[in-house]
Formats: structure tokens, C-alpha cells, sequence
């Protein structure tokens, strides 16, 4: 199997296999290739860096820099990140860290089992949709936060 970066003729790069390049060849001749992002037919390889495998004991220079196709984040945007960063902190600053006990005890304190309080911690995704559907109030925090145990 060998995998291809193709590209779309609407900009979109996405990765696919194949069992040789002739099977990319003939594929594209057949017109059986489409982007999974817009659909075009019009489809070819785009340009790869090579997967070569760094020596055990060398580390990458400094200031090296990878190729992306994501943009790089703008000042607006760092500003926008440090705001919500800034504002999570001063939330959670006042909260419980609870762990994976989050869900079990946001369905204690809507039950009046334990007094209310502000929490914070880790569940699933769906055992936070289930409390939402329950009508139990929680939100996701948008910056991960670092469990106390695992800080230095």
C-alpha cells in the first residue's frame, strides 16, 4: 500500500491509499477519484515531503519549522485566546478541581444530596450530554486544564 496527498482543484488536500501508483493512475483515469470535501472529480497528487525517519540520536535544529496548510494564527486572534484563557482562570479560580468525580457529583448536588458549588473537572462527552439532558447545567471548558496532581 502506498498513501498519496491529492489535491482538488478547489484547494482541498486530503489523503488516500492505494495498492500502487498505477492503481492511483488508473483510478484517476477512470474517473473514480472525488474530493471528501466537495466532491470535485477533478483530483491529482500533491506535493508530498518525503517520510524519512530522523537518527535516534539527533534532535531537530532550533527555529525549524513545519509546513502547514492551516494559517497562522493572527495577533487578533493570540489576543483573543489570552482573553479567554485570562477569563477561564479567574472562573475556575474559585472552583473545585473533582477529577473524574465531575458527573457524579453535579448529579449530588442537583439531587440535594451535597450543598451546590462550583466545580470543575473530567467526563465523557456523551455522560456530559447526558446531564445536560437531565437539566443539570455544565459546560465545557474551551482552554484544557492541567489536573493539580499532574502540575509542577
Amino acid at each position: 500500500m502506498i498513501v498519496f496527498d491529492l489535491k482538488c482543484t478547489t484547494g482541498h488536500v486530503f489523503e488516500a491509499w492505494f495498492a500502487s501508483s498505477d492503481a492511483f493512475q488508473e483510478q484517476k483515469a477512470r474517473n473514480l477519484l472525488s474530493c471528501p470535501m466537495c466532491g470535485a472529480s477533478d483530483v491529482d497528487k500533491a506535493v508530498m515531503a518525503p517520510n524519512l525517519p530522523a537518527k535516534g540520536n539527533q534532535r531537530p535544529e532550533a527555529g525549524v519549522n513545519m509546513v502547514s496548510d492551516a494559517p497562522a494564527p493572527s495577533a487578533e486572534m493570540k489576543a483573543m485566546m489570552a482573553k479567554i484563557a485570562t477569563a477561564q482562570a479567574e472562573i475556575i479560580k474559585n472552583s473545585q478541581w473533582v477529577g473524574r468525580d465531575f458527573a457524579q457529583q453535579a448529579r449530588a448536588m442537583d439531587a440535594g444530596e451535597m450543598d451546590h458549588a462550583l466545580i470543575h473537572g473530567q467526563t465523557s462527552a456523551e455522560e456530559a450530554r447526558d446531564l445536560l439532558e437531565d437539566g443539570i447545567s455544565v459546560m465545557p471548558l474551551l482552554i484544557p486544564v492541567v489536573p493539580p496532581e499532574k502540575q509542577n
